[in-house]
């Protein structure tokens, strides 16, 4: 099935894997207005298609994304400068609060905010070639925001060094410090990418979206109260009936029949 929304972003859902597809080739795949506001629509319809186990995130061209379009930078008000970093800030949360896992299918460069999207996601894949950038530092602009959720994956001296000199770093690099799950061919990513999906569509969709919701939650707090949430996360996700399915059919060997969506409140 295939819905392109408009010309900047397309979207198509095959056997539970939705696939959104950055279609600015032009621009780099520039996230300008436009884009963010039809990327958070997708996302929004996505978060509520309980048929959606997987979600993909990939470009069309040559480079995966340049960051924010500096074409629309140019001269704005305090006001139109904060409305569009809240807005690209808004999408980077809402990858993240979807029940559903988003992997990152990362080819050529991924710079500044394009960079920070790679970040957002919770799983991420790139072909040999690919670099990572947060250039901002050159032209004036310190990449503060794109440095948010990048610090969270990656190691500070690391993220320092990219954030104080603007230089990219290659794909191997980026697996090293914890930007990447994968390096591989161009001909291989989307191979990667089945493997995580059949394992993720394996499991009970509420119990994949009850542990993506803990994961971001307890890594906030202390470790005394990320200890305490999760053991209620745990205790609630123990009653579940999908969480007694996967526990008998263990004992039974046998395949577990899962029955909850994603949707949790």
């Amino acid at each position: 099935m295939s819905q392109p929304l408009s010309p900047l972003v397309l979207y198509e859902v095959d056997q539970q894997v939705a696939r959104v597809t950055l279609n600015r080739p032009e621009r780099r795949n520039a996230l300008s207005q436009g884009l963010l506001d039809e990327l958070g629509q997708i996302l929004k319809l996505i978060e509520a298609d309980v048929q959606v186990r997987v979600v993909v995130l990939q470009s069309g061209g040559p480079v995966f994304c340049s960051g924010h379009d500096l074409g629309e930078m140019a001269g704005r008000t305090e006001t139109e400068y904060r409305e569009l970093f809240e807005a690209c800030s808004a999408v980077m949360l809402q990858l993240q609060r979807l029940p559903q896992p988003v992997i990152a299918r990362v080819h050529g460069l991924a710079t500044a905010a394009g960079c920070q999207l790679v970040a957002a996601c919770d799983l991420a894949v790139a072909n040999e070639t690919a670099q990572f950038a947060t250039p901002g530092v050159k032209i004036g602009l310190f990449c503060s925001t794109p440095m948010v959720p990048i610090v969270r994956r990656i190691t500070p001296k690391v993220a320092l060094e990219m954030l104080l000199t603007g230089q990219p770093i290659s794909a191997e690099r980026a697996l090293q410090v914890g930007l990447l799950n994968a390096v591989t061919t161009a001909d291989k990513l989307d191979e990667q990418i089945a493997q995580w999906t059949k394992s993720i569509i394996a499991a009970s969709p509420m119990v994949v979206a009850i542990g993506k919701r803990a994961y971001y939650e307890q890594r906030q707090l202390p470790e005394p109260e990320a200890y305490a949430a999760a053991i209620e996360t745990m205790t609630a996700n123990a009653l579940h009936g999908d969480a007694q399915e996967g526990i008998t059919a263990f004992l039974q060997k046998r395949i577990p029949v899962w029955g909850g969506s994603a949707a949790i409140s």
